[in-house]
């Protein structure tokens, strides 16, 4: 392990945030393809949903994995090897002839997001002191906000103009350019202990976290009453179960749930897990809205979310240097404060909606995200030993992905029973203005939703306490 006092963490930050750049952009650039994709391989929506479905079911199952990977092999193996799938992930995609091979493209690319997304948090939490890292965090933030945000646009700019295939191209240059600089700078600042590994515990995680992913994601396709969604849900719930209570049991757990010991943790694993539910839903229902009822086109409605984009990135390194300031209080509870205030906002918008409205609102929600993500995780993280941060980041990890398919099945089922109890009522319910006045009236109803658990966050925001991390505290001791 390298000497963490002399080591440089600009060029390692700048490797990794290359990386997370390209990864986090390309979860993002399907959304507005798909129809073009549906059509060029001549397949249903039910069928294109899986580029976008697989790639979350891929890393809510591998990110639990990580904290043992991470035990196993050096800061640089890992990294390496992550954004060289991530690279062959891409080329495949680009050149795929068929459905059936986009699909294993994207696949590999899942896999080696999955292994980037908690080693990069993990990283930033070894080479950074706790009073530096709300700043890292927020360099990190930029990136995994600001790049999700441009890639609808960029991504109904280049089926607009170019081929979809442009769409991977376009990522080819920045996946190598991060290899190269990464196998230039990167040192190793994880301990390798090699520490014995229970496949038991890695195939109840890969059910468990598997099965609910998949559960959820197909109830918001095809409804909750499908045995296949029933039955999925149900095994792996039970997986979960089970997999908690063998970690629990293990000397040394392949994901060590004793970080839930810690208050403080907990607290801010349940706000994210409420909080990211939120934000991954918002960002399916604007876009609906905006085609289904305003009736504007793919392009269009990611340029309306494009300055709420912007604005949250550059929101994250500021809300971190705050945070390194004054603690997590002070932006947190603000933050989701803005945030309930602007989904109540969301629950007023109607056909006669004006763009204008729509972006000042859609800002507002972001700046409240800002203010939240990066400073709650970094809290977080910060109450935990050295030892349990790969434990953290993947627990954090995990939870954001599982809470983005719970959260976009509940808002789509919410918002689809919604519609139906509005077209039930109409004289004309075949007539497009009483359809998109029916799709209205359900966003709507998911947005009371999304204000209700906005509140239940604020509520656990309230009880958030800066502390003492253990660096600081053995700091004290050994001062004392």
């Amino acid at each position: 392990m390298s000497n963490l006092n002399n080591i440089k963490r600009g060029p390692i930050m700048f490797a990794l945030i290359i990386g997370m750049f390209v990864a986090a952009l390309n979860e993002t650039l399907m959304g507005n393809a798909l129809p073009e994709l549906m059509k060029s391989f001549g397949v249903s929506a039910a069928t294109g949903q899986w580029l976008s479905t697989a790639y979350m079911l891929v890393v809510g199952v591998l990110v639990p994995v990580t904290a043992i990977l991470q035990q196993w092999f050096t800061t640089r193996q890992i990294f390496l090897s992550a954004m060289g799938l991530f690279f062959v992930g891409t080329v495949t995609s680009a050149v795929s002839p068929e459905f059936g091979v986009l699909l294993v493209g994207r696949i590999i690319q899942a896999i080696g997001t999955g292994m980037l997304l908690p080693l990069v948090m993990n990283v930033i939490m070894t080479i950074y002191p706790p009073e530096k890292r709300g700043g890292a965090m927020g360099m990190l933030g930029l990136v995994v906000m600001f790049a999700p945000a441009i890639g609808p646009t960029i991504s109904g700019l280049i089926v607009d103009g170019l081929s979809w295939r442009w769409l991977f191209y376009l990522v080819i240059p920045f996946a190598l350019l991060s290899i190269i600089i990464g196998a230039a700078v990167l040192k190793n600042v994880s301990e390798v202990t090699k520490p014995r590994v229970d496949f038991l515990s890695i195939v109840l995680s890969t059910i468990g976290f598997g099965g609910i992913v998949y559960g959820f994601s197909s109830a918001g396709e095809h409804g909750w009453s499908e045995p296949e969604v029933i039955w999925t849900i149900a095994a792996g719930g039970v997986s979960l179960l089970l997999f908690v209570w063998r970690q629990l049991l293990l000397k040394q757990p392949v994901m060590d749930l004793r970080a839930f010991r810690n208050p403080t943790f907990a607290l801010v694993a349940v706000l994210l897990f409420v909080l990211m539910m939120t934000f991954f839903s918002s960002a399916i229902m604007l876009p609906m809205f905006m085609q289904g009822v305003l009736m504007v086109t793919a392009f269009k409605s990611g340029l309306i979310l494009l300055p709420g984009g912007i604005v949250n990135g550059f929101m994250a390194p500021i809300s971190g240097k705050l945070f390194d300031k004054f603690g997590p209080r002070v932006l947190v509870i603000p933050g989701l404060a803005i945030a309930v205030v602007s989904l109540w906002q969301f629950t007023r918008f109607d056909e006669a909606t004006s763009t204008g409205f729509l972006v000042a609102v859609h800002i507002a929600l972001m700046i409240g995200i800002a203010l939240v993500m990066m400073p709650a995780q970094t809290a977080g993280l910060n109450q935990l030993p050295s030892h349990l941060h790969p434990h953290g980041t993947a627990i954090l990890n995990t939870l954001q992905q599982v809470s983005g398919a719970i959260g976009t099945a509940l808002y789509i089922s919410i918002m689809s029973g919604g519609q139906k109890q509005y077209l039930s009522g109409a004289n004309d319910p075949q007539a497009p203005a009483e359809i998109a006045k029916g799709l209205s009236a359900g966003i709507n109803n998911a947005f009371w939703f999304g204000v209700i658990v906005a509140l239940v966050a604020l509520v656990l925001g309230l009880f958030l306490r800066k502390g003492k991390s253990p660096e600081h505290e053995q700091a004290e001791q050994a001062a004392g």
